[in-house]
């Protein structure tokens, strides 16, 4: 199994995010990798409008849930017993995993994929695929099985 000294989890409190924490902190414990949790909130304006919340959530609204998800985040590591440390920022999720990649050099990267189909990438202009061209480490992309167990 390949070692990773730094591990960077991208952590959104999705149903696959939930599934990359677990995973990723599973490889950082087996690795006894430095750890760090980035939450980022994505306040792009033709996100907002489309989700017709521009004026329903005031952004410190928004940024203070996503700070909670956060603090949450943290927490299931701590839990789990691991020491991280959280990064929270506002940006396009593409752009700010890239930064915090350059920024702390981890040799992985966890992250959860949303499946959507071709039309809904397109009407939201993502193209996720971009950030594995920039950047210059591992990427684990987790995705929740169709079907999630009922916790036991």
């Amino acid at each position: 199994m390949a070692t990773f000294s730094r591990v960077l989890l991208c952590y959104d409190a999705t149903r696959e995010g939930r599934r990359a924490l677990r995973e990723g902190a599973h490889l950082a414990l087996d690795c006894q990798a430095e750890t760090h949790l980035l939450a980022v909130l994505d306040a792009a304006p033709q996100q907002w409008a489309m989700a017709d919340v521009a004026f329903a959530v005031p952004l410190d609204s928004a940024e203070e849930t996503a700070r909670e998800i956060l603090r949450e985040g943290v927490e299931r590591l701590t839990a789990m017993g691991l020491v991280a440390e959280g990064h929270f920022v506002v940006g396009r999720p593409i752009d700010e995993i890239a930064r915090y990649c350059d920024t702390l050099k981890p040799d992985l990267v966890v992250l959860g994929h949303h499946r959507r189909g071709v039309f809904a990438r397109w009407w939201e202009g993502r193209d996720d695929r971009l950030l594995l061209d920039r950047v210059s480490c591992n990427v684990l992309v987790v995705t929740a099985p169709e079907e999630e167990p009922a916790p036991a």
